[in-house]
């Protein structure tokens, strides 16, 4: 993806990145295994996370995060909630809210254990 603006991509652990690319897809992102299948990248839009090997990781015991910040949180959310995740454990997806730090946000946690919050300025 080319562009002329400053951009942060985080790098998130996976246990199996063909079972990481099949939870996204179902997301909406598309994706690509990538240094003989041990790191792969997905796309959604604008929106791009890369995933590294970690065979080791317990996803209840993940510490890892990101924040995605789209322009329609609502049609994001409403788009995703077609994936059928349930609303408690691992994997969820938490409901699309206005929280008190000023954002209107929702919350995945994948097969992994990471949690990505997604959300716009309100």
């Amino acid at each position: 993806m080319a562009t002329s603006r400053d951009l942060a991509i985080p790098i998130l652990p996976s246990r199996s990145l063909p079972a990481t690319l099949r939870f996204y897809e179902r997301l909406g992102f598309s994706g690509t295994l990538h240094a003989e299948g041990t790191y792969a990248t997905m796309t959604r839009g604008d929106l791009e996370l890369h995933f590294s090997e970690h065979r080791t990781l317990v996803p209840a015991e993940s510490y890892a995060m990101c924040y995605l910040r789209v322009g329609d949180v609502n049609a994001v959310y409403a788009a995703m909630r077609s994936a059928g995740l349930p609303v408690a454990g691992i994997p969820r997806m938490e409901p699309v809210g206005d929280k008190p730090w000023g954002m209107r946000e929702f919350a995945i946690v994948d097969d992994d254990g990471t949690l990505v919050r997604i959300g716009q300025v309100r």
